[in-house]
């Protein structure tokens, strides 16, 4: 199987590239073009390292107590 490069893929790393240097749902719907999220959702990808950092944060919500529900 071969693995082609094609044009569209950019907007696919770029997006994630934004998304992972924190740009917003709403940021990357405008730079992209994008009139609904689900369209810039698409076109956006999960990377490890941002899965990664959310649970690191997470984890230190918990542990210094800011992580319980409200109630």
């Amino acid at each position: 199987m071969t693995s082609e490069l094609h044009f569209h893929d950019l907007r696919h790393t770029g997006n994630t590239l934004a998304s992972t240097a924190g740009a917003s749902t709403r940021e990357l719907m405008t730079r992209m073009g994008h009139s609904s999220s689900r369209a810039a959702l698409i076109h956006q990808h999960m990377t490890s390292d941002r899965d990664r950092a959310g649970a690191d944060r997470l984890g230190a919500m918990i542990r210094e107590g800011g992580g319980e529900p409200p109630g």
